[in-house]
């Protein structure tokens, strides 16, 4: 065990690198039609009644009303997006831990850095440690609220299942209560994987939107 600063580090046998299978991730979320997803947008604004007609003391004109609707649904529909690329990260990372799981058990080198019952062990959490030290480029997505996303949702709901709440404020907590929860159900102490021992290549898998 190696221990630098309050992080601990497994021992990995041997001195080789260790070829780990391809991250296989979308970078850009795929979306057929940005109008229908404005026009989703539009709607949920109508049904919640996100615009008031009165501010303040002044009633407001229907140019104005217009403006503030579309600005509002623009916002939604670019936080969505933005929902979409993290729960893609997340998705991508958690299939890649289940292909490291398997790569791990099938070397014998490395098949018992995942027992609980040995210390220190790395954890499936590890991995996505493993991750933020290789500093893989998500172009700001972090990762383990992405993976936190993941394991909340199976599939994301459209955006029409999204109330506005959920995209403006709750999703940041629902993925980090999700992580959190998930990092708990390995015992501890749960060591780091050393990423000098570790390669990997990550393919972006994205198309356009169109």
């Amino acid at each position: 065990m190696e221990i630098i600063g309050d992080r601990k580090f497994v021992e990995v046998p041997g001195g080789k690198t260790h070829e780990l299978p391809p991250l296989l991730v979308k970078t850009v979320p795929s979306v057929k039609r940005l109008d229908k997803m404005m026009g989703i947008a539009n709607e949920i604004i109508e049904q919640e009644d996100m615009v008031p007609h009165v501010a303040g003391d002044k009633l407001v004109d229907e140019d104005s009303m217009e403006r503030r609707k579309l600005d509002l649904a623009l916002n939604m529909v670019d936080q969505y997006l933005d929902l979409l690329s993290q729960w893609y990260w997340g998705d991508a990372v958690v299939e890649w831990i289940r292909q490291c799981e398997i790569t791990f058990g099938a070397r014998i080198e490395l098949r018992n850095l995942l027992r609980s019952d040995l210390w220190p062990h790395a954890g499936r959490s590890s991995f996505v440690t493993l991750l933020e030290d290789k500093a893989v480029p998500t172009r700001g997505v972090p990762i383990p609220k992405a993976v936190g996303l993941r394991l909340a949702f199976r599939q994301l709901p459209p955006i029409r299942c999204c109330t506005d709440q959920f995209l403006f404020y709750l999703n940041n907590s629902v993925a980090e209560t999700a992580y959190k929860t998930w990092i708990n159900t390995t015992s501890n102490p749960i060591a780091s994987l050393p990423p000098e021992r570790f390669q990997f290549d990550v393919v972006n898998m994205s198309v356009a939107i169109h």
